[in-house]
């Protein structure tokens, strides 16, 4: 038999474990499936848009500079995890995988739990769920789902082929995120919009759009970091993303000088984030980089950069 072939067959999803009671190899079986949906589907969900959660990630405490780095690695060790347990032999060195992934994320929680209590911690599709007791409850749940899948595995071998399935699954992260990086490059602007209550051209000079919550602390503060910079001929134009009542008070107690435009609909349609702040730089009408952090030296290193601030 060829290796092609040998390889083959060592990928079949057979039984784990002929010498273990049939009902350890089904609960072993079952638990491994609903793992590997449960993190493959966190996991592409990251690769295939990072930028959206290195900006969710910032609201997590991970420091700007990080966020999109630890996206993609937690992208990586997710989809990856989650193709290993589904292979018979590969499936202890997956749910060891996951469950230090678990604990760790587990500590890190716990350790910043004042800070991050009540908020949102969506990480599989269609699974809401925010930091609080039930967050450590489902955690340990699958914790214990990993640990039971480890033990009653077979013992792992063939790394070779694990490396195989580790390059395609780095590969598939960095073909999504050059698609993604080209598709946050260039998009085209709608032509106009109401600012002040007057129509305001969108495709000439150089624009930033700053769209806030205006109840949001985050918000605020980054508002009044930004009050501080030289914007030299740069338009800033700042949209609610409710509350239009409050825009104004916003603005004067930030103290930045900006616009205001309630075409939050019109530009959402085209350049789609999901919990503001978040700022989109625009130049002949044309996106040059999108703001998903305000942390630290953001927005002002990407502003400077770009040269739309001194």
């Amino acid at each position: 038999m060829s290796d092609s072939l040998v390889e083959s067959a060592e990928l079949r999803l057979s039984p784990t474990n002929a010498d273990l009671p049939a009902w350890k190899n089904t609960i072993s079986g079952v638990a491994a499936l609903l793992l590997a949906i449960l993190f493959f589907a966190s996991g592409a969900w990251k690769l295939t848009d990072p930028f959206q959660w290195a900006h969710a990630l910032t609201e997590f405490k991970v420091p700007s500079a990080f966020a999109l780095p630890f996206t993609l690695a937690l992208g990586i060790g997710e989809t990856l995890s989650a193709v290993l347990v589904l292979v018979p032999r590969f499936r202890r060195w997956g749910s060891w995988l996951i469950a230090l992934m678990l604990v760790a994320f587990m500590l890190y929680v716990g350790a910043n739990y004042g800070a991050l209590a009540g908020k949102d911690c969506s990480c599989f599709p269609l699974v809401k769920r925010t930091i609080g007791p039930a967050f450590f409850l489902g955690d340990a749940v699958m914790l214990l789902m990993a640990m039971v899948t480890g033990w009653w595995a077979r013992p792992a071998e063939n790394i070779r082929a694990a490396l195989v399935i580790v390059g395609a699954v780095v590969v598939f992260a960095g073909v999504s995120f050059g698609v993604n990086a080209t598709r946050l490059s260039g998009l085209k602007a709608p032509e106009s919009i109401t600012v002040d209550g007057q129509p305001f051209s969108l495709q000439q000079g150089e624009i930033f759009l700053f769209f806030y919550d205006p109840e949001c602390m985050h918000c605020d503060a980054a508002a009044r970091r930004m009050a501080k910079l030289n914007w030299k001929s740069t338009r800033v134009i700042a949209i609610p993303t409710h509350d239009n009542q409050f825009a104004a008070a916003f603005l004067h107690d930030t103290g930045l000088k900006a616009g205001t435009s309630f075409d939050l609909q019109l530009l959402r349609s085209t350049f789609q984030f999901v919990d503001p702040p978040y700022g989109v730089a625009l130049e002949g009408g044309r996106q040059k980089a999108v703001v998903a952090s305000f942390e630290e030296n953001e927005p002002a290193a990407t502003l400077r950069r770009l040269g739309f601030v001194e």
